[in-house]
Formats: structure tokens, C-alpha cells, sequence
């Protein structure tokens, strides 16, 4: 069994309550960081702890905290990003769902050592029941002493917002978002100047990921030596992920980074195998704007050796023979499913979710959705493909803020691991209408892996 350290007690009946919640040990983190810590080492403790940003870009979070400028008499801000938009995650709506006052408690560690005096958690605007659920609790913790003035008698003060979007795929983007807390239309902002110096109202702002602010807890209460002793190389710690797709049981789990792929996705303890006894065919371990891999470079290095659930394992081999950690949303793909439908939808959305502020981003996503259509709906030609990536490559890295990556990452990525299943769709017309192509020859997927023979 790996270690839990922020779904250990999400079966808990009644954990979303102030009550239940410090029974279990709740906010012993708050009493240890506001009575016997300074703000300068706790920043410390998170950095000796290894943990890397859990909204996608893995960025080390203590070093993005000392990197906050402290300028005399200027406000300083704690946002945190709770605007989960990404397709394939629902690992930070689970958390706010079932434990919200973990939430709550690593924001007033983290505002605490961040000399935030205020602080703010955006919610995607369509998670209406998860605002409410945080408003309640943030509400019994303020009556409970541990939001507002002079919180536990240390002289520390703190006010907590909740602050709803408006449903925007680009305000998960650190400036769009400040934007739209602002007020503004979510759009992102040249950089630099970078929040830490120009943030919120600008003023010098940190921006976090709901489950890295909830790590702060484990992080604060066992010692960041502790915390970095889980997990493998610099991906220390634990992580969620968020498993969906063909799997046997999707869901949210907590694994302990390094875990094998294989082991992740056909162990009895997580996903429980591809469903309807079908085999893996492609897997997008990290969120739909990750490249998608096929099943054989999913489990395996493409020098044989195992592939982990870790930063470095996943990106080995780069974007020719690898993928990325992201956010965690992972998404099985059995034999059945179609590559071109599914990157024409993936194509669909960030069409769709483009600010449209960059030239490359606003028309380069239109037309990927138009060419892939056309593929998929049987009026491909073969200089479709080619035009496909030709297009991608002249968006990817010339727009303002990742967007257009994360949208032209799949596109490339299926192309490069899938083309003849799209030379397929453009030779046979009419047959892919009714038929799918199945598995791809040169996947080579495993029909029962090690792991699940060994039981």
C-alpha cells in the first residue's frame, strides 16, 4: 500500500466538517507554523521538501515563494488556482469536495509564510457545489478562530476569499487569472514582470495549485526531510491522479511518485486494468494538453525499461518517445477508441477556449479543428497530415502564454506515434464512418501485464 497524506482520512464520515476534521489532526499544521515557526522557514521546509507545483508545470514551489519580492508597506497576495479546466482533472474538485479544510489550513500556512494578509481561491465558475462547500467551511473556521485578526493569539491576521470565474479554460493560466479576479476579461499578460513582482492589483502575488497548498500541511507537520524521502529523484512526495477512460476503475487516487505505469493502470490497488478485458491501444497521462503515447511506449522506456509516474520518467525520451506528468489526469484509451475522433475533439476545445490575443493561437486552432474534421468525417486528403503539422509547428511556442502548446502537443503527438491510423481514415473513407481502426501494429500493447498475473 503507498502512503496517503491528503486522502488518509477521506472516508472519514463528516471529514468536510470543522470537527471531524480536528479530531483527525487538522490544523495542527497552523498551531505548529504560526507558534514556533518564522515565515522565512517554513519557505524553507517546503524547499527542502522538493515538492513541484501539482497544477502541470511542476515547478519547484518553495523557489517560486522566495522568489516573492517584499517591498516595505505593499500588500502582498496567496491566490489560489482552483480553476481546474483541464480535461481529464478532477483531482482538486475531489479535494475541495470531500476535505475542504485541508484546503483552508495550507492556505493559512502558506499566506503565514508569504506575509499574505489576504487571500483568494478561484473556482471554475461551474462548480457552484464546491464554492458553496468552501464557503461553509471557511465560515466555521473563522468562527473557530482560525481565519480572521490575531488568529490564535500570535498577532497574525487573515482574511479568506472565495471567488467564483467564469468558466474560462484560460484563466487556469497564473495572469489570465489575476485578470479576471480583477475584474478584467480573463486574458493572460506578457511576462515579465511575473506576479512575484507585479501580481494581483500589482502587487507582489503567489499563485498555487489547490493540491500543492494542500501538501503544505504533510509538508509542515512531518518535516520536509520526511516528505522528501517519498517519491523517487526530485519527484518527491505524493500525487493525485485523476484516472479516466477505458479502465476497470477510474477515479481519484493518491500514488506515491515513481509507482510503474503498468503497475498503475493494471494493479488491483488502482485502476484495475483496461475494462471489458480489451487491451491498452494509447494512454495522455497528464491532462489532454500532454502528447498522447501509444500503449507500448505508455508502460516502457524506449530503452525497454519500466516507465514510472514520475516528472523525469514520463518526459524521458522527450516528445519523441515521451509525455508529461501535467496535471494528472489520466486518460486509458482501449482498443476501440479512435485517435483522429479523439484529437478532433481535443482540437474542438482549445479552439474553443482560445483568448484569441495571439495570432497563431486564434486561427491556428480553427483550422486544426477544420482539417481534423475533415479527416474524421471521411474528406481528408493526404496533404492533410501534412499540413496538420505544419500548422502545430507554427503555433507551438508563439503566443503569449501555453495555450497554444497545450493545443498543438496532442495534434503533433498523434501524428508522430498514429499517422497511419489518419492515412487510414483518408484511404478508407467510408469504412472508418462505421469501423474503427483498432490497434496501431507497431504498439506492440501488452495483453495482461506481470503485475496482474502475480496475484
Amino acid at each position: 500500500m503507498s502512503r496517503k497524506l491528503l486522502l488518509e482520512h477521506i472516508n472519514v464520515p463528516g471529514i468536510n466538517t470543522l470537527e471531524v476534521y480536528r479530531q483527525k489532526g487538522g490544523y495542527r499544521a497552523v498551531e505548529k507554523a504560526l507558534k514556533t515557526l518564522t515565515p522565512e522557514e517554513i519557505v524553507e521546509e517546503v524547499k527542502k521538501s522538493g515538492l513541484r507545483g501539482r497544477g502541470g508545470a511542476g515547478f519547484p514551489t518553495g523557489m517560486k515563494w522566495s522568489f516573492l519580492a517584499k517591498p516595505e508597506g505593499v500588500a502582498r497576495y496567496l491566490v489560489c488556482n482552483a480553476d481546474e479546466s483541464e480535461p481529464g482533472t478532477f483531482k482538486d474538485r475531489y479535494l475541495m469536495t470531500y476535505i475542504p479544510h485541508a484546503l483552508i489550513e495550507g492556505m493559512i500556512v502558506s499566506s503565514f509564510a508569504l506575509g499574505a494578509k489576504v487571500s483568494y481561491i478561484y473556482v471554475r465558475g461551474e462548480m457552484m457545489p464546491q464554492i458553496r462547500i468552501l464557503e461553509k467551511a471557511i465560515a466555521e473556521a473563522k468562527a473557530a478562530g482560525w481565519l480572521g485578526k490575531n488568529i490564535l493569539g500570535t498577532g497574525y491576521d487573515l482574511e479568506l476569499y472565495v471567488q467564483p470565474g467564469g468558466g474560462a479554460y484560460i484563466c487556469g493560466e497564473e495572469t489570465a487569472l489575476l485578470e479576471s479576479l480583477e475584474g478584467k476579461r480573463g486574458n493572460p499578460r506578457i511576462k515579465p514582470p511575473f506576479p512575484a513582482i507585479a501580481g494581483l492589483y500589482g502587487c507582489p502575488t503567489v499563485v498555487n495549485n489547490v493540491e500543492s497548498i494542500a501538501a503544505v500541511v504533510p509538508i509542515i507537520n512531518d518535516g520536509g526531510d520526511e516528505y522528501a524521502k517519498i517519491g523517487i529523484g526530485r519527484s518527491t512526495g505524493t500525487k493525485l491522479i485523476s484516472a479516466s477512460g477505458n479502465l476497470v476503475k477510474p477515479g481519484v487516487y493518491e500514488i506515491e511518485l515513481g509507482l510503474p505505469v503498468e503497475e498503475f493502470i493494471y494493479s488491483d490497488e488502482y485502476c484495475g486494468g483496461i475494462a471489458n478485458g480489451k487491451r491498452l491501444k494509447a494512454t495522455v497521462a497528464g491532462g489532454s494538453s500532454v502528447p498522447v503515447l501509444p500503449a507500448n511506449l505508455t508502460l516502457k522506456l524506449a530503452n525497454g525499461e519500466p516507465r514510472l509516474m514520475s516528472y523525469e520518467s514520463l518526459s524521458e525520451g522527450g516528445f519523441a518517445t515521451g509525455t508529461m506528468l501535467g496535471s494528472g489526469g489520466f486518460i486509458a484509451f482501449d482498443e476501440d477508441q479512435c485517435i483522429v475522433r479523439n484529437t478532433w475533439n481535443f482540437s474542438r476545445f482549445y479552439h474553443h477556449e482560445s483568448c484569441g490575443q495571439c495570432s497563431p493561437c486564434r486561427e491556428g486552432t480553427g483550422w486544426m479543428e477544420k482539417v481534423l474534421h475533415k479527416i474524421e468525417h471521411g474528406h481528408g486528403t493526404m496533404e492533410d497530415v501534412d499540413l496538420l503539422w505544419d500548422i502545430q509547428r507554427k503555433i507551438e511556442g508563439n503566443t503569449i502564454c501555453p495555450l497554444g502548446d497545450a493545443a498543438a502537443w496532442p495534434v503533433a503527438s498523434a501524428i508522430r506515434h498514429f499517422r497511419d491510423e489518419f492515412e487510414w481514415h483518408i484511404k478508407e473513407p467510408i469504412k472508418s464512418q462505421s469501423q474503427n481502426y483498432g490497434i496501431a501494429n507497431y504498439a506492440t500493447p501488452i495483453e495482461k501485464a506481470p503485475v496482474a498475473e502475480e496475484k
